[in-house]
């Protein structure tokens, strides 16, 4: 147990709706009330971590990740349980938490850093290692407002690593900087790890919990659902992201294809289905439902990279219908358009057929993912028309949501697959006249 950072026993956070008031200054008071409502973001979390471990904290939007970490850090006082951090910590909760926008990076660091306790002579001596960490240039002497949101992180980290800590509690943060910026942060916390640092990551990339931390716990609700290893906890928390029940039986068996609906729109009861999905088009043929196979299973949590992926959706046709197109298009959830093609385009002139009233069809495209671990929009759409002038019959745009996962690293989104020899002078020529 003497190894153990911290330690959190029946951790609980409430808060209270209250009636009136007087009912708020009687709470105050200490009397007895019945509050109007109360709203539990963590309640009864139990959580240790050793001293060189790295723990990620993983679940959706209002699962009670960042209150969880904010009670650690100190920042929150809980409503129940108790908290003991071992050592000096060091949190990045939120972007410029503690940095006031109208001084410069250096005299943020001066400033909180000085809320973190450290004197002005210790941050002196450490501003040129600051400085050269941050990497922003000419930046770091101009005002906090000018900043983007990768170099306000940087100072931030910068800041809070420029002394190995004991504990380095991290909420998001690092995904604000560019790949290489991400690369040199973990690499700085895996070697503080080596030295003993402790680190609890709150992130929604499932790739970097796999990558970087050895333990990963699955909150829901408030409430601790998993704890222990990243694989299995991020698996568990993509299945009720992408709103499967509960894995195959034998995950190992090929799964029987989705028989695909087309006598009513199921679209939207789909794994992976967005309700902010953007739907229009003029009518007179309408998509129903859909589905995405890969590896032998309907429907994955997680889609490996390089894998075929199958995506298939039904359409039903209102009216007569000539050169129909069906198309495609995967963008990053940032907005940026990756790929796209249609039925003309992968399949030449035979790929505009034509459909009467009443008749029904699905469409089929198959590609490998050549994508990084991350998160992707997927859109669908029907067309009419010359290719020159399709008219939009029904789209659905990011509609449904992918998550890819990579085995081996590259920078970047796509991978070219590119490959790598070293010539030995057998291609070389030396010019004329040298010797």
């Amino acid at each position: 147990m003497k190894n153990l950072v911290i330690q959190v026993a029946g951790l609980g956070k409430r808060y209270i709706g209250y009636r009136s008031n007087f009912h708020r200054l009687g709470s105050w008071l200490g009397l007895p009330f019945d509050p109007a409502s109360e709203y539990w973001p963590v309640r009864d979390v139990n959580l240790t971590v050793k001293a060189g471990e790295a723990v990620g904290v993983i679940g959706a939007n209002g699962a009670g990740k960042s209150t969880l970490l904010k009670m650690i850090a100190g920042t929150i006082v809980p409503s129940t349980g108790s908290i003991a951090v071992t050592g000096r910590s060091r949190a990045l909760l939120e972007l410029g938490t503690g940095f006031n926008p109208e001084f410069t990076g250096r005299e943020n660091v001066y400033f909180a850093g000085g809320l973190q306790g450290m004197s002005s002579v210790e941050l002196s001596e450490m501003m040129p290692t600051i400085e050269e960490f941050a990497d922003i240039g000419a930046f770091f002497d101009q005002p906090l407002r000018t900043y983007s949101s990768g170099m306000q992180g940087g100072v931030g980290f910068a800041l809070a690593t420029a002394v190995c800590p004991d504990v380095l509690i991290v909420d998001e943060i690092l995904s604000v900087g560019d790949a290489f910026f991400q690369a040199k942060c973990y690499e700085r916390i895996a070697q503080y790890r080596d030295r003993g640092m402790a680190m609890l990551l709150v992130t929604h990339s499932t790739g970097d919990v796999v990558k970087h931390c050895n333990r990963a716990v699955y909150i829901d609700k408030g409430v601790v659902q998993f704890d222990g290893s990243p694989r299995e906890a991020t698996n568990i928390f993509l299945d009720r992201l992408h709103g499967r029940k509960s894995a195959p039986e034998k995950a190992h068996l090929e799964e029987a294809p989705v028989r695909l609906l087309v006598d009513q729109d199921v679209f939207h009861t789909r794994p992976g289905y967005r309700k902010e999905e953007y739907r229009w088009g003029q009518g007179g043929a309408r998509i129903l439902d859909f589905s995405i196979r890969s590896q032998g299973q309907n429907f994955p949590a997680i889609i490996k990279s390089n894998e075929m992926l199958e995506l298939s959706f039904s359409v039903a046709f209102d009216v007569d219908v000539e050169n129909v197109t069906a198309g495609m298009l995967i963008k990053s959830l940032d907005g940026l358009f990756l790929y796209g093609t249609n039925s003309f385009l992968a399949s030449g002139a035979g790929g505009q057929p034509s459909f009467a009233t009443g008749e029904a069809t699905t469409f089929t495209f198959k590609m490998p993912m050549r994508l990084n671990s991350g998160f992707y929009l997927l859109s669908v759409g029907l067309s009419v028309g010359p290719r020159e002038n399709l008219i939009p019959l029904d789209r659905r745009y990011d509609a449904v949501l992918l998550t890819v996962e990579h085995g081996s690293p590259f920078w970047g989104m796509v991978d070219l697959e590119a490959t790598f020899e070293v010539g030995f002078g057998s291609n070389l020529e030396a010019s004329a006249g040298t010797t």
